[in-house]
């Protein structure tokens, strides 16, 4: 069960911006898009359409999940950005606080991933139907209660970092949909959107955005 809709009101942070995109880090707790209904209307697009009228998507982070979001501000640089993502010429980085010791120091989890209908917006592991799914990861630091682990995904799937992770037995702590426990007894989804690569859609230009986790 997701917690109720209770957005950040912190100004959002600009990251970066020129006539064709804009780079912005989300808050966690605020949805990337509006939801159904007149109460999950507020959202991070909506906000940045107040500044950028033509503001336009090209992908999106889980409500839960702060960092580093790329948006359009021209039909051309939507289309540019969007394709990159989709033939994965992005370079994503996450930074996750995981329950337990996760071992060993580095490894790739490939599972593919299915929306669990009769519980959306949960996903799961389905080796019959799932869409391919990969994720690095690579440990920063562990305890016996904890392990703070930097991910790269090479797809990107609804929940692929929360689902691969939970998979390993090591859950993102204060995951509302994914852990239970004192794993979930944490204020926010310890996943945080670091760092974003890609190619300006006008020169080619390679552009890194970076904002460090709040975590």
């Amino acid at each position: 069960m997701e917690t109720p809709y209770a957005p950040p009101t912190d100004p959002i942070r600009v990251l970066y911006e020129d006539p064709a995109l804009i780079a912005v880090e989300k808050p966690a707790g605020l949805l990337s898009v509006p939801g159904r209904g007149a109460h999950l209307a507020d959202c991070l697009i909506s906000r940045l359409a107040l500044a950028f009228p033509q503001v336009l998507l090209v992908h999106r982070l889980d409500r839960d999940t702060s960092g580093v979001m790329v948006f359009a501000l021209t039909p051309h640089a939507q289309r540019e950005i969007s394709m990159q993502f989709e033939k994965r010429a992005t370079k994503k980085v996450y930074i996750a606080r995981v329950a337990g010791r996760l071992t060993p120091k580095s490894g790739t989890v490939d599972l593919p991933l299915i929306v669990d209908w009769p519980n959306r917006p949960r996903q799961m592991v389905d080796h019959a139907h799932g869409k391919p799914a990969v994720t690095d990861w690579h440990v920063l630091k562990a305890s016996d209660d904890e392990t703070r682990v930097r991910l790269l995904p090479k797809t990107g799937r609804s929940h692929q970092l929360r689902v691969h992770m939970l998979a390993l037995g090591h859950p993102i702590l204060g995951d509302p949909l994914y852990a239970t426990g004192a794993a979930r007894e944490f204020p926010r989804l310890m996943l945080h959107s670091e760092e974003l690569r890609l190619g300006h859609p006008e020169s080619g230009e390679g552009l890194k955005f970076r904002a460090p986790a709040p975590f």
